[in-house]
């Protein structure tokens, strides 16, 4: 797909990001990961984002990054596959140019390795990737890689092929400012962790899309919610918000990490064996997965 095609595609519906399987020695378990994809890519996905951040993509080597997008272009059909990207910049570039190989259909630039950078050294490095790959590029606004609203406007000017802005901050007021001055030059993508939890006011701030890590898991709820939002549908976003949603942000948040490890502890209960996660997030306990599976039953 060209880089405005994927755009298009992007902008028109819910999107998600399929965890990464492993077996039991963490190693890579891509039968177990291609089932889950074709499962996923049956309900209303506009596109899914392989090794991405609900995928452990810190954790991937950019070896295992092209091997799970090859995978998920294997499995998915038809429904495009955004390959997660990042580190520094050689590194992203060397990923970038592997998941093109592999036939992934555009790039998510997850922040930059560990330092703060200046906005100038932010240009530079998105405009380093932009350049070494022809697919479109979706950069994901948190963290240590917040963008000022003039620097995104270089970038969509300079880079034909730089489709998207995903924001993690929270930050509304900036959101607002990035959707009222870039207009239709990208998508603009909720990537709150649960985002379902923000969506009605991202929706306020010209963000009409966003990423549902449940629909791992619980893939017709997250349609569900997600028809809500869009029919402006308050009654059943706030009974689907008060039955799953607040308490199942309450478990997440029992420990660092969980905004994942939850994630795969669902993707278990509905049947895909996911395996564990890798090390540093820990896994959810057993009494843990217990509340999950009795919430999960009760929403479905």
């Amino acid at each position: 797909m060209t880089p405005t095609e994927i755009q298009s595609r992007i902008s028109s519906g819910l999107l998600s990001f399929p965890v990464t399987h492993f077996n039991e020695d963490h190693s890579l378990n891509l039968e177990s990961y291609r089932r889950h994809v074709a499962w996923l890519s049956g309900f209303e996905a506009s596109a899914l984002f392989a090794a991405g951040g609900t995928g452990e993509f810190f954790s991937l080597s950019p070896q295992e990054v092209v091997a799970v997008v090859a995978a998920a272009k294997e499995a998915a059909g038809d429904v495009p596959i955004i390959c997660g990207c990042g580190y520094g910049t050689e590194m992203a570039k060397e990923i970038a140019r592997g998941a093109e190989k592999a036939g992934a259909d555009g790039l998510l630039l997850l922040p930059q390795y560990l330092i703060n950078a200046p906005q100038e050294g932010l240009f530079d490095h998105v405009a380093a990737v932009c350049g070494a790959t022809d697919l479109g590029v979706i950069v994901y606004n948190r963290d240590n890689c917040v963008f000022e609203v003039e620097t995104l406007q270089r970038l969509a000017d300079a880079c034909p092929n730089l489709i998207g802005f995903k924001d993690g901050t929270g930050r509304t007021d900036l959101v607002r400012h990035v959707t009222a001055t870039l207009g239709d030059r990208l998508c603009f993508i909720g990537g709150m962790p649960t985002h379902e939890l923000f969506a009605e006011a991202y929706n306020g701030a010209g963000v009409t899309t966003y990423s549902s890590a449940v629909f791992n898991f619980v893939p017709a709820l997250a349609v569900r919610f997600f028809n809500a939002l869009r029919d402006g549908d308050a009654a059943t976003m706030r009974q689907i918000l008060t039955d799953f949603f607040f308490p199942f942000a309450a478990l997440r948040d029992r420990q660092p990490g969980y905004a994942v490890s939850a994630i795969k502890a669902g993707v278990g209960i509905a049947g895909y064996g996911p395996g564990p996660v890798r090390p540093p997030l820990t896994n959810l306990t057993d009494e843990e997965t217990g509340m999950l599976r009795a919430l999960v039953e009760r929403a479905a």
